[in-house]
């Protein structure tokens, strides 16, 4: 598990850490307290990976295509 803080984290940072935590609870070799430390993280985690997720979809259905499918722009989304 890392230090760097959730929200800081790409989503290939966040989804790597969250394989890790999910495999450490699954062994069941940890502590109760670090149990709960790990789930609440692998939550915070699993949060990011969504967001991160949303965003990009986001963006790929804001992506405009011309009469020929090719990309032209982007329009603006809401929110982002």
């Amino acid at each position: 598990m890392t230090e760097t803080p959730v929200d800081q984290m790409s989503f290939e940072q966040a989804m790597k850490e969250l394989e890790t935590v999910v495999g450490q609870l699954e062994r069941g070799d940890v502590a109760l307290d670090q149990s709960i430390a790990l789930y609440e993280r692998g939550a915070a985690l699993k949060k990011r990976c969504e967001d991160e997720l949303k965003r990009a979809e986001e963006k790929v259905a804001a992506i405009t295509l011309d009469s020929n499918g090719q990309p032209t722009g982007t329009k603006p989304v809401e929110g982002l």
